[in-house]
């Protein structure tokens, strides 16, 4: 199967780059270049590609809004954000404009050609850099794992609270961690105290919930 694309891009010489480099790729024909999303989206609707590759930041009609335009009036058509920014912003805004894949323009060419395999097989690519980004940031704003339950246990208690919840008796606890029973049993008190917890019970299901110990 020959893909047929179209490349998008206000400079003639980056489209004439991209279509030498996309030509030597035996599944890859390119019908056409345009210079702006306002013609992507024409050349869309006459030519009917496989994929268009769009440049993110165009005069007249950018990339994000030729992006919406032509998933919204040309169903079946897929693009390929081709951007020289990495931030997430630019990937957000084209991604939720219906893009399905989102590539550097530094990059090997090799992971064009990905990106418009991906596309084609209704799969999201993003470059190793941009995906680095957007992992980095999303685990940035993820909540700790222990942030909605046992935030307010020191080390020292969660490490108790762990012991207790895999079944261990506070005398092997006291052995383990090398301090007496009265002070886990202060641990231990502390500990349900904090976690409004009425037995081990309690305690075994809010460390599973946190990740502390699991089930299997």
């Amino acid at each position: 199967m020959t893909v047929r694309v179209i490349v998008a891009d206000d400079h003639s010489m980056v489209r004439s780059g991209l279509r030498a480099l996309l030509e030597r790729e035996p599944s890859i024909s390119v019908v056409g270049e345009v210079a702006d999303g306002r013609a992507a989206l024409q050349a869309a609707k006459r030519l009917r590609p496989d994929v268009v590759v769009m440049d993110v930041t165009m005069p007249e009609l950018g990339g994000v809004e030729g992006t919406r335009a032509i998933i919204a009036e040309v169903p079946g058509i897929r693009v390929v954000g081709l951007s020289m920014h990495a931030d997430k912003r630019f990937v957000r805004r084209m991604l939720q404009a219906g893009a399905s894949a989102y590539v550097l323009k530094d990059a090997a060419v090799g992971e064009l050609v990905a990106a418009i395999g991906a596309a084609v097989a209704n799969q999201t690519y993003l470059s190793p850099a941009v995906a680095r980004i957007i992992t980095e940031d999303y685990v940035r704003s993820m909540p700790t794992a222990d942030s909605d339950l046992t935030s307010s246990l020191s080390p020292r208690e969660r490490e108790v609270l762990q012991l207790v919840a895999e079944g261990h008796k506070t005398k092997e606890i006291a052995t383990r961690l090398s301090v007496s029973t009265k002070t886990i049993e202060t641990h231990r008190t502390r500990i349900m105290h904090k976690l409004s917890a009425q037995g081990v019970a309690d305690l075994t299901r809010i460390a599973v919930a946190d990740g502390l110990v699991s089930l299997d």
